[in-house]
């Protein structure tokens, strides 16, 4: 089977089988390294080698059979061990650029690290890199600061799409480039030996996040666990080039925004081979708020997110809330998603401003497995206290203005859920601003027999759901090819204020 390079660093590679399975691959296999078996069972598509030399040839291949691939890893000018130094920020100060700082088998507790350019930070296996639980020892960073490097208004700080005063993240970098955090080891946010997670709704400072890069370029991550973070875990923002690789992103089911990787106004990130186990959405996108997104008009473009694994999460892949900006030209592919909430979901309001433009969408090849509701469109979106007014869960056409969000044409294919309860989809456009069209190609939904009953998406005034089919309201075109869909109870197809209506 024929497979690809994804990442390669100075110590590290990931590969990707090239097939059109679901984050897991066609059967066990052994990798082969410069014709070595490593005696080691991999199952997933997406595969990593570690422990490798700087600026070495090697070649790969896997027991699957007849492909072989011939890689370099990259050259480094040094490697900084971190117990010669004072302080893991003191090896990172300390490395020329091209270098690499070397963290060990071991536990290190640290306060907020700040990147430069041009750096690799290695996590060897065993190693944890915890940071400390003291607020005090993260300073607290202003929400915009008058003038960056560029001349513009700096976010120095973000909480939900606004600039917000906010602890220092653990991780963090402005203006900087080629930055890699990679290895077997563990990035330990130790939240819930915190206060992070108590009282949320009453902290006057909002919380660290684990990665905070601020208009960066080729960031990449590849390997590591990342664990009980404060909040958000990997907050990309005004950045592009970003890539996260065969990584794990772990927080408790019931910890609070520890959603795992939240990209905002960002070009070109690649999510690939990602198992999420987090406490909110796995993957959020992201473009701001109602202000950000009407004064930088910068969507979230050209994302690719495959082959990876969501399991309890709010939703595993979600457009918004804070979208303002818009999202265009999203891929996501080959991924499972298990006992999340929802599947792949979009939420907005009217407020989210006529620069609130998602287009170019394409979710194909997924598995669902006791996914309450797999497929969700939702303009009523009613979280924050300005998402409860009447403006907002309104059924009555309001005049389309600067406020009013609009929602393209998206195309679900080659989806398998089983076992969903509340609903196999729900689909809710404004009157004034349907949604433009909705393709369901080649989708099977089961639901479970045991099925409990709850509310498919985030609105107010909306009933109690259990065991629907699919519910379409306020769209202009709707086409579904070779659905099926057994164990509902009522209408397999609602349709209300639908333009047209195709089913093959």
């Amino acid at each position: 089977m024929r497979f690809s390079l994804r990442f390669v660093s100075q110590t590290s590679a990931c590969f990707e089988l090239e097939n059109d399975l679901a984050y897991y691959a066609p059967e066990e296999f052994d990798v082969i390294l410069n014709g070595k078996p490593l005696g080691k069972k991999f199952n997933t598509n997406v595969f990593s080698l570690f422990t490798l030399a700087p600026g070495a040839q090697y070649t790969v291949s896997t027991t699957l059979g007849g492909f072989s691939l011939e890689f370099s890893t990259v050259t480094e000018t040094a490697c900084l061990n971190v117990k010669d130094f004072a302080a893991i920020q003191t090896a990172l100060d300390a490395c020329p650029p091209g270098g690499r700082v070397y963290v060990p088998e071991g536990v290190y507790t640290t306060g907020p690290l700040l990147f430069g350019s041009d750096i690799t930070l290695e996590l060897a296996k065993g190693a944890v890199v915890r940071a400390s639980t003291n607020p005090n020892d993260f300073p607290i960073w202003p929400g915009e600061v008058p003038s960056g490097p560029d001349g513009a208004v700096l976010q120095v700080s973000t909480w939900e799409g606004n600039p917000q005063s906010c602890y220092q993240s653990v991780l963090s970098a402005f203006y900087k480039h080629d930055i890699r955090i990679i290895g077997e080891g563990v990035l330990d946010g130790d939240a819930q030996n915190s206060d992070w997670w108590v009282d949320v709704k009453n902290m006057k400072i909002f919380r660290p996040r684990m990665l905070f890069v601020n208009k960066c370029e080729r960031v990449y991550m590849h390997g590591v666990t990342v664990r009980n973070s404060p909040s958000w875990n990997l907050h990309p923002f005004f950045s592009r080039d970003i890539g996260f690789y065969n990584i794990a992103v772990e927080a408790p089911k019931d910890s609070p925004n520890t959603d795992g990787c939240d990209p905002e106004s960002c070009d070109r990130v690649e999510v690939i081979g990602v198992r999420f186990s987090v406490g909110d959405d796995a993957v959020a996108l992201k473009s701001g708020k109602v202000y950000m997104g009407a004064k930088y008009q910068t969507p979230a473009t050209n994302h690719t997110i495959r082959n990876c694994l969501m399991e309890y999460a709010h939703g595993g892949v979600v457009l918004g809330s804070e979208i303002a900006g818009g999202v265009r030209d999203l891929d996501v592919r080959q991924c499972f998603f298990d006992h999340t909430d929802r599947g792949l979901r979009i939420k907005t309001r009217r407020g989210r401003g006529e620069n609130c433009v998602i287009d170019g969408v394409v979710f194909d090849n997924i598995k669902m497995k006791n996914v309450l509701t797999p497929l969700v469109i939702n303009m009523y979106y009613h979280c924050d206290p300005d998402g409860k007014t009447e403006y907002v869960w309104s059924r009555e056409a309001a005049p389309v203005d600067e406020r009013t969000p609009r929602l393209g044409l998206f195309h679900f294919k080659n989806i398998e859920c089983r076992d969903c309860e509340y609903a196999a989809g729900y689909f809710d456009g404004l009157p004034e601003q349907p949604i433009g069209g909705v393709i369901i190609e080649n989708v099977s939904f089961t639901v479970n027999p045991n099925a409990g009953e709850g509310y498919p998406a985030m609105m107010t005034k909306i009933d109690l759901h259990s065991k629907r089919g699919l519910i379409f309201r306020n769209v202009k075109s709707v086409t579904l090819k070779n659905v099926s869909l057994a164990g509902h109870e009522g209408e397999t197809v609602t349709l209300e204020n639908v333009g047209s209506f195709t089913e093959e």
